[in-house]
């Protein structure tokens, strides 16, 4: 799969991510499509927007185009009803729009004029470290995530996405403690994640083996066995390590004497140190 794909990817879901990013449903007002590649042909659907239509009438017809994933009509509807009265909620959407169409720059314009408009407006912020994560800025795109959290702390995606960021700079304790965090507002947080491919943002294969590690690992320390095993799985499918690593961490120890773990560990051989 290439890296364009799981940039794709990433933003649709974040951006839950991937992009984005607090609920499913393009209303959100955060990125949280389903993961779509764009081609010439979607580009344009339907006719630009009639003049007299009002401004409420546009954005509910641009939210319709986006959920029909129309991205490119979606955004003339936008942009015809800033004209008419712009909002920072409407800026956050058309830059939604553009996140989708891998127009960064344009977005990252758009999300800076809704945050201009509303300095606390937190979809903004978290969109915005979208924008720069897909441009590969890490530093700005956690600076990003963490105003975000700062404005609004009980979003499980802005915890995720920071988490994220951090892993991919390889501070993986920092990212552990962004995941937990996620984990405890939303206990389905990485299921919704997982089904669209949250992990592929990761730049290696190493990194999203990992990734699935660190994930089992917190699912164990709550206890919950049945994640835990899918975790490890993954991690295992992925090329990690597993069986030379789990009993020398602490985190398993809820989960240990479970005999489906007991048999997922005696299924991969163990890497003797280099």
């Amino acid at each position: 799969m290439s890296r364009l794909l799981f940039l794709v990817i990433f933003i649709a879901s974040t951006l839950s991510s991937v992009v984005s990013a607090q609920q499913p449903g393009y209303n959100s007002g955060s990125a949280g499509e389903s993961s779509v590649v764009t081609t010439p042909e979607q580009l344009r659907r339907v006719a630009p927007p009639a003049t007299d239509l009002t401004p409420q009438q546009l954005e509910d017809q641009a939210d319709s185009l986006r959920a029909q994933k129309a991205f490119a009509d979606s955004l003339d509807y936008y942009r015809e009803a800033i004209k008419k009265k712009p909002s920072a909620a409407l800026y956050n959407k058309a830059g939604i729009a553009e996140l989708l169409l891998l127009r960064y720059d344009d977005a990252k314009k758009d999300f800076e004029r809704s945050i201009k408009a509303e300095p606390s407006y937190a979809e903004a912020y978290n969109n915005l470290g979208v924008a720069y994560y897909s441009k590969h800025n890490l530093k700005k795109a956690i600076k990003y995530y963490s105003e975000a959290i700062k404005h609004r702390d009980e979003s499980a995606s802005f915890h995720s996405n920071l988490g994220t960021a951090l892993f991919s700079r390889k501070e993986f304790d920092k990212a552990s403690q962004q995941y937990m965090r996620a984990l405890e507002l939303d206990p389905d947080i990485f299921e919704r994640q997982s089904r669209t491919g949250i992990s592929m943002q990761l730049s290696s294969p190493q990194d999203r083996a990992h990734y699935s590690y660190v994930v089992a690992k917190m699912f164990a320390a709550r206890g919950d066995t049945e994640h835990c095993l899918l975790y490890l799985k993954k991690a295992m499918e992925e090329g990690y390590p597993v069986a030379s690593k789990f009993n020398h961490e602490a985190g398993f120890e809820k989960v240990k004497k479970d005999p489906r773990i007991i048999g997922l560990l005696n299924s991969q051989p163990v890497s003797l140190p280099n």
